[in-house]
This record gives structure tokens, sequence and C-alpha cells, in this order.
């Protein structure tokens, strides 16, 4: 009886320890976390604001680009600024409702951040496939419903993920060894049975990485086919520089994430500093190099760029 009233007399807090292991060093891992932070901020505000200034570049291909921006700004924003008072002033407690609410901003919006990548392959797919109709097909209109559908889908996939955890008992050892609430960290913080949890979080992860990365995959067979039969060399190489930023940003989103879904169900061997660093650099390396793929690769959006750069 002591042992249960102890358990209920804990207050309604999680402890994030940050990074096992290596909490002597927090304020040097900072560093790189923090100038991450900064340059994918910069990187995506500037993205932001030139696409919102030129007119030019109201079409849908920049629309689903700031779409992805705002994305990724919310993604790091959801953990970085928790992560940084760990590191740099040993703020490590987090009430259950708040950890559960970052949970929710952090898996939502990369549901979102792949319903947009499965967006672009469509937009690509249509403006190689069927450029004459291309105008009619994706309008901005369009375009904003398909970003709006893909929103319902995160937060109707992902609001059950917090849902069922509030209902379950947390044990008295409340410590997450982690930077951030990660949905399968806080499931092992219950006392009781939570498989239902497992299973679900489970099978939103394939549910929705499995049906993008499938409609990708037709996108771009279907793509490869089209420019195949392309005769002219010159548009051949066209065609595929169309879809080169939209190939790296989905590599470097979807390796990142399927090496941090598998290692953190299936990775016992892997040390736990090792898996939680590479699960904060998910979040803040696409953010820092989806601005500067698409501003190299892109010709419209680098000289944009570049004008507002000589300007200043």
């Amino acid at each position: 009886m002591a042992g249960i009233n102890l358990t209920h007399s804990i207050p309604s807090t999680f402890i994030l320890t940050g990074i096992p292991g290596l909490e002597a060093e927090h304020l040097w891992m900072s560093i790189p976390f923090s100038t991450f932070y900064i340059i994918g901020m910069l990187g995506n505000f500037t993205l932001l604001f030139v696409i919102g200034k030129n007119q030019t570049l109201h079409k849908p291909m920049y629309l689903l680009l700031c779409m992805l921006a705002l994305t990724d700004i919310g993604t790091t924003t959801s953990f970085m600024p928790k992560a940084l008072c760990i590191f740099w002033f040993n703020l490590k407690v987090i009430t259950v409702g708040g950890c559960l609410t970052q949970m929710f901003f952090l898996h939502a919006v990369s549901a979102l951040h792949s319903a947009i990548l499965m967006a672009m392959a469509f937009d690509r797919y249509v403006a190689i496939c069927h450029p004459l109709r291309y105008a009619t097909i994706l309008t901005n209109t369009r375009i904003a419903m398909l970003g709006l559908m893909g929103l319902i889908r995160a937060v109707l996939l992902v609001l059950p993920l917090p849902l069922l955890l509030s209902r379950q008992p947390f044990c008295a050892n409340r410590i997450i060894s982690h930077t951030h609430c990660e949905h399968i960290a806080v499931v092992k913080m219950s006392c009781a049975d939570t498989t239902v949890n497992r299973t679900y979080g489970l099978m939103v992860a394939f549910v929705v990485m499995g049906s993008d990365l499938m409609l990708i995959a037709v996108s771009y067979s279907l793509i490869t086919r089209a420019v195949l039969r392309i005769s002219s060399k010159k548009a051949h190489q066209k065609a595929l520089n169309t879809c080169t930023a939209h190939i790296c940003v989905m590599l470097t989103s979807y390796t990142s994430v399927l090496f941090t879904i598998l290692t953190h169900r299936f990775g016992q061997a892997i040390p736990p500093h090792v898996h939680i660093i590479l699960a904060d650099l998910f979040f803040l390396v696409p953010p820092v190099l989806n601005p500067i793929i698409y501003g190299v690769k892109t010709k419209e959006l680098r000289d944009k760029v570049g004008k507002y750069t000589c300007r200043r």
C-alpha cells in the first residue's frame, strides 16, 4: 500500500534526461544542435519570404515548397527549445500534458511532411507526363486542398496516440532518456499493458509512410517510363533535372525516419546515446538541407534569392 501511495503522490511530470551518458557534454552538444536549428530556421524563413514577395513564384510547386518549409519550422520548433533548455539550464522537468502535446505536434507535423512529399511527387508526375494539362490539373486552390487533406489525415491518425497514453497509469520512475517526448519512449513509462499503444503507433508509422512511399514510387515509375520515351537528349535531361531536388529531399527525409523507427524498435544493440543523437538529427538535418537543395537546383528560385541578397 505504501508503494501505491508513493506512486500516486508523485507530481504529474516527466524528467527528460537529454542524451544519456553524455550529460557532462550537454553544453558542448548544444553548439551543433543550436547551429543546425538557427541555420534551418533562417533558410526556411528566407524561402517563405522570397516566395511570398514574388508573384511570379505563386505557383503550385512553390506553394508546396512553402508547405514543406512550414513543416520543417514546426518540427524543429516543437522540440528544440526544450532540448536547449536541458542542455543550457538543466531544466529537465516537463509536465505529462506538455509531454503529450509535444509528442502530438512532433508526430503530426512529421505525418504532414510525408503527405507534402507525396503531393510534390504527384506535382512532378503531372509536370512531366501531362505538361499541357498541368495548369488545369494543378491549380493553387487544389494544392491548398491537398495540404488541408494532409493536415486532416495527420491529425486524425496521430491524435489517438496521446489520447491513449493519457488514460494509462504511469510508474513512479518517470525518467525519459531522451531530449523530447517520442511516442515509444513515453509508452515505456506506463505500468499497464501497452500492447494497444505499441500496435497503433507502429500501424500509424507504416500506414503513413507505407501509403506515401507507395504513391511516390508509382509516380516516379510513371515519370521514368515517360522520360525513357523522350528521344531528345536535351528534353530528357531537363525532365530529370526537375525531379532531382525532390528526390534528394525524399532521401534525406525518409532514410533518416525509417532508420530511427527501426532502430528504436528493433536496434537494442545500438547504444542509447547514439540512437538519441540520430533521432534528433532526423528532425534537424532535413530542415537545413531542404532550402539549400531547392535553392541550388531550382533556377527560378535561385535567381530570386540572388537578387534579394544583392539588394541587401
